[in-house]
């Protein structure tokens, strides 16, 4: 949420939560894939920046492709028209997101092998470079639970420093969250991003 909003919401609440609950209402019998693409081409027709890059986000979260966000971009192109099409690339691309990347594009999600199980501690999180994709995961009896690396505010990278125990703080705008659910407990009001896992001869799993 903006800092605008944020302000909005403290000084009239009652007015924003009326709008809030109509923005809700107006889109109860648009499935939650289809409700993300639309935000995310209203964002782009308003060219607002922070509110695209948090609407992608959150589409990636709703399952949403990366092949499926560039497809509504071109075919929004009537009202959209070239200029705020390069305008949302050209944030696609400083987001640096590895699902935008060229190689990765019309590719099925997959399988990925990104280390030995007995690396994985009870209660102890730690730190994966898997590839083209860096990720923190934490076990407590004996679920798994693989979180992206990327804040899901404005998609920064968080380093291994960024953890400490239990917190994983990324370190542009201070989000902090608790790695034992991925939920963002201070700062900011979206969960890190929590990806598919599983454990075959040994080996840590984990589908993107």
């Amino acid at each position: 949420m903006s800092d605008a909003l944020t302000y909005l919401m403290k000084v009239r609440p009652d007015a924003m939560k009326s709008y809030f609950t109509f923005l809700k209402a107006g889109g109860k019998h648009l499935d939650p894939k289809t409700r993300a693409i639309i935000s995310v081409i209203t964002k782009v027709d308003g060219q607002t920046e922070d509110g695209f890059r948090q609407y992608v986000t959150r589409a990636l979260q709703a399952d949403v492709s990366p092949d499926e966000i560039l497809d509504a971009l071109l075919t929004a192109f009537p009202t959209l028209g070239l200029t705020k099409i390069v305008w949302a690339i050209d944030i696609l691309l400083d987001m640096d997101m590895p699902e935008f990347y060229p190689d990765s594009l019309g590719k099925s999600q997959l399988w990925h092998d990104v280390a030995a199980e007995n690396i994985l501690k009870e209660k102890e999180a730690v730190y994966i470079k898997g590839g083209e994709r860096d990720l923190f995961v934490y076990k407590e009896n004996d679920e798994i639970y693989v979180y992206d690396s990327r804040c899901p505010h404005q998609v920064t990278n968080i380093p291994e420093l960024g953890l400490s125990e239990k917190l994983l703080t990324c370190p542009k705008h201070n989000w902090k969250f608790d790695i034992r659910t991925g939920e963002c407990i201070e700062k900011g009001n979206r969960p890190l991003r929590r990806l598919e896992n599983k454990i075959e001869d040994g080996r840590l799993l984990v589908f993107w």
